[in-house]
């Protein structure tokens, strides 16, 4: 094979190209196109499942993200048909070493609580103001053979002198075990360890910058290596140390003093805050310390335990309380080790934990119809290369980009932009052409080994604020060619492999996430646009004056701003409150396309019309996709947010639509790549044209359209309206001809003439309102007003004819009551009971009247009108 078509079938590459055709289950060895020798895989073929061994060793998360990357995931081995094709394959590649194996009851990684990220810890305060400030541990310690020391510090800034942090002093050695520190003229902090008296060199480091670290120390005696870690990270390491002896027992461990002799004579003291020390008969491993440092707990073979009670401290010495950043507080981490199969015994499988970083085989499990799919579309592609195929290829040939490596190797920036880079070519040269389905395969697929490359600090990598910027926008430029309305019948035929356009803003969520320290390294603001997809990143720190946040779709020609979501400054103040420091939104906006609505698009939900008035038909996409990610210090946070969309529908004759607020739920339907869900999400109003949503959490939104048949024909409802108005009007006109004729003939003035006033003025309001309601079904506000006046005016009708009743009866019946105390009843009655009915169950129902479609008063109307028009006729 070329080197040019080396290159260009590196991207295709991506989709597993079989030689051979396993369709009947069994076990196969097959070598993709793209495989060098050594490389090849062992493929087993079941009824249901497809199972890939794959030689090449990796990490547990790189090979969680091969897997991904080939629309599988990782075999977890908790089935019957799992544990068949895993022995089958181990059996035929005679592979005896331990392979990577998924938990099967980890919980998915969700956003943090906003209260729970920090954890308040009784810290030292060692004081300036004194040079005899020290702390003792109270207790005794045995001869150690090993050992491990971790403590948080918060150094003092100003203070640049040698200085202690814990000294060990034994009866018969004082400089056994001691950790002390200094600052450099590069304002940091440099660390050494004192072992059985050798002054190990100071290497391990961390900056002054006042802020928190947690600081391990570990020794060995039997290897001699000793090891200094800083923030989980192993910043220095050696095994030059005396290992003819253990540490000696019946010591004296002293915090921010060094002891010239036993348990006093104290010089170069530590200035700053010490907390959560604990002690270890052990040497730790490196993954268990990255779990302390999340304050993770880790009792097995401890010595001492944080307590400030169990300490002796000078009187210079103060107990402060120190929030500390805590992420395994709620956030499921692998801090423990991951999950592998060690071994096979009798046919049952042993199964054991290890270091997440090490490098071990794994197999890949996918579903039989996708590996069978895959292997047709790599066939084709063989024998026929698709036009934006040969364009790569030819541009590869050009450019001679590195890519030429094994897939699995996608590890870094360069290679990722060069992958991204001759693909926006090859797609700006076929344009006209379009993209092939086995194409967005591909792509679909490099979005994902893109998305997953590991996340660094921006002070760690070699890549300007503007290479991670171009290879975004590359990014942004290929999903947005993938989820073109050009390609919207396309996802038919690929439907066994790819769950559909919701792959590829997953994909775009994990690579702006893990990408955003890099991307706002230098800037605050940053915005990539494409016809289809809108990306904004936003940066604010809390320590300073902060503000709410909105995010918009691109403007069009006919609306500005339809599509929007927000973060309400109450909820970015709740962040500021909890100990945060900075906060990082990532919003983004997905053009969707729409097909039009048939059975086979149809979203399974409750309807929310069942009044009978309408016939449901199905539930259907019915806007844009928009999303927002809260990072708090560079972590996800759920927070509550506020969103509104511009319906995109078809108003086709006889057919309405309900908006219904709801988000892409990836955890609700895994083998489907999730589903639509509404939980947390509420309607706040409707308005012609778009709909405005609350939601609990953050996520991808979008509004469903639940589709009804209308019962009544749009002629048929005009009808009505002008039956309505007309009688309406008549009722109306009677009551006012007949208060006119109270006031004008010269009634004489008694409690019956006032009842009939009263019951005249209710009745010809609530028509008044009635015939009126309809131009107040298009604001939120007017509706609810009127729909509260109808109420009160309507209950006050039936009130005044109860007190016609009550007169009748006083007239009759209770000849003695004044007819002054009477007329105060009747007021109450009348008019004050009305009130105090209409106001409680406005109170009560509020919610539902802004819930419901477009205005109360649309549907009500006849059944008012139905109701009151014979009481107004046997008034007349």
């Amino acid at each position: 094979m070329t080197g040019a078509l080396h290159m260009g079938l590196i991207l295709f590459a991506l989709m597993v190209g079989c030689e051979s055709e396993p369709t009947n289950a069994g076990t196969d060895r097959v070598r993709g196109s793209h495989e060098t020798p050594g490389e090849s895989k062992l493929v087993h073929l079941t009824s249901n499942f497809a199972f890939q061994l794959v030689n090449d060793s990796l990490a547990f998360s790189r090979a969680e993200s091969f897997c991904r990357g080939q629309f599988s995931f990782l075999s977890s081995l908790d089935q019957e048909e799992d544990l068949e094709g895993a022995f089958e394959l181990l059996q035929q590649a005679g592979l005896h070493s331990p392979i990577w194996v998924s938990n099967p009851s980890k919980a998915a990684s969700k956003p943090v609580a906003l209260t729970k990220q920090y954890v308040q810890f009784s810290a030292l305060k060692f004081q300036k103001e004194s040079r005899e400030g020290f702390a003792r541990v109270n207790m005794s310690f045995p001869s150690l053979s090993s050992v491990s020391v971790c403590v948080r510090v918060q150094w003092d800034i100003v203070w640049n002198e040698v200085s202690t942090i814990f000294s060990y002093a034994a009866p018969i050695f004082t400089n056994e075990f001691q950790l002390r520190g200094q600052v450099d003229m590069q304002e940091r902090i440099l660390l050494a360890l004192i072992i059985h008296g050798k002054h190990l060199p100071y290497k391990a480091s961390f900056p002054n910058d006042g802020a928190w670290h947690h600081i391990c120390v570990t020794w060995h005696r039997v290897s001699g290596n000793w090891a200094i870690y800083v923030d989980g990270i192993r910043k220095d390491m050696g095994s030059d140390t005396d290992t003819s002896r253990d540490i000696h027992g019946d010591g004296i461990l002293i915090l921010g003093q060094d002891q010239d002799s036993f348990g006093g004579n104290f010089t170069e003291p530590f200035f700053g805050t010490l907390t959560d020390l604990n002690v270890w008969n052990t040497s730790l491993e490196a993954r268990q310390i990255r779990a302390l440092n999340t304050c993770t707990s880790m009792t097995q073979e401890m010595l001492f335990s944080w307590n400030p009670h169990h300490l002796s401290s000078h009187q210079s010495v103060k107990e402060v309380q120190a929030l500390l950043f805590c992420p395994a507080v709620n956030q499921q981490m692998e801090l423990q080790g991951c999950r592998m199969l060690k071994s096979w015994s009798e046919q049952l499988p042993v199964f054991g934990l290890t270091d997440c970083s090490d490098h071990l085989p794994f197999i890949c499990t996918s579903s039989r119809e996708c590996y069978l799919k895959m292997k047709q579309m790599s066939d084709s592609r063989n024998s026929q290369p698709t036009t934006f195929m040969n364009h790569l290829m030819k541009i590869s040939n050009q450019t001679q980009p590195v890519l030429g490596q094994q897939l699995s190797g996608l590890s870094s920036v360069a290679q990722a932009s060069s992958l991204l880079d001759i693909s926006v070519q090859a797609l700006e040269d076929t344009q006209q052409e379009g993209l092939q389905p086995m194409d967005m395969v591909s792509l679909i697929q490099l979005l994902s080994l893109v998305a997953d490359i590991p996340a660094q600090p921006p002070d760690s990598v070699n890549h300007s604020q503007e290479s991670v910027q171009k290879l975004s926008q590359h990014f942004i430029s290929v999903a947005d060619s993938i989820i073109s309305e050009d390609n919207t019948l396309k996802w038919q035929a690929i439907r066994e492999v790819v769950n559909g356009p919701m792959d590829v803003v997953k994909s775009i969520d994990r690579m702006v996430t893990s990408f955003s320290p890099r991307l706002m390294a230098e800037t605050d603001h940053l915005t990539i646009q494409s016809p289809n997809i809108k990306l904004e990143v936003q940066q604010q720190s809390l320590r300073e004056e902060f503000r709410a946040s909105s995010f918009c779709g691109p403007e069009t020609a006919k609306h500005t701003n339809m599509d929007c979501i927000s973060v309400s400054h109450q909820k970015i103040l709740d962040l500021h409150d909890n100990g945060f420091h900075k906060l990082t939104l990532v919003n983004t906006w997905y053009g969707s396309p729409l097909p039009p609505f048939s059975p086979e698009q149809n979203i399974t939900l409750v309807p929310t019309v069942t009044d009978g008035s309408q016939r449901y038909l199905g539930t259907v996409l019915g806007s844009s996709i928009i999303s927002t990610t809260v990072l708090g210090d560079d972590q996800p946070v759920s927070t509550a947010v506020r969103f509104q969309l511009q319906n995109r529908v078809q108003n086709l004759p006889g057919t309405l639509y309900d908006p219904v607020c709801a988000f892409w739920d990836f955890d609700l339907i895994p083998e489907a790549g999730g589903w639509w869900n509404t939980k947390g999400c509420e309607v706040v109003s409707k308005e012609y044209g778009y709909t405005v949503c609350h939601c609990n959490h953050t996520t991808n939104f979008a509004l469903l359209l639940q589709v009804y048949e209308a019962q009544r024909s749009p002629e048929n409802e005009k009808a009505l309206q002008v039956l309505t108005f007309i009688g309406c009007g008549v009722s109306l006109c009677g009551l006012l001809f007949t208060f006119i004729l109270f006031i004008a003939v010269g009634v004489p003035k008694s409690d019956r003439t006032t009842v009939h006033k009263n019951l005249i003025v209710s009745l010809g309001i609530a028509e008044l309102l009635l015939m009126c309601s309809e131009w107040a079904t298009a604001n939120e506000a007017a509706c609810f007003m009127v729909t509260a006046l109808l109420h009160l005016f309507f209950m006050a009708s039936f009130s005044w004819m109860l007190v016609e009743g009550l007169l009748l009866w006083s007239k009759v019946v209770s000849v003695n009551i004044s007819e002054d105390r009477r007329m105060k009843l009747y007021y109450i009655i009348g008019w004050g009971l009305p009130v105090l009915i209409v106001g409680v169950t406005l109170a009560v129902s509020v919610d539902n009247y802004k819930a419901d479609d477009h205005c109360w008063l649309n549907v009500k109307t006849d059944t008012i009108w139905a109701f009151v028009g014979p009481v107004i006729f046997v008034l007349m």
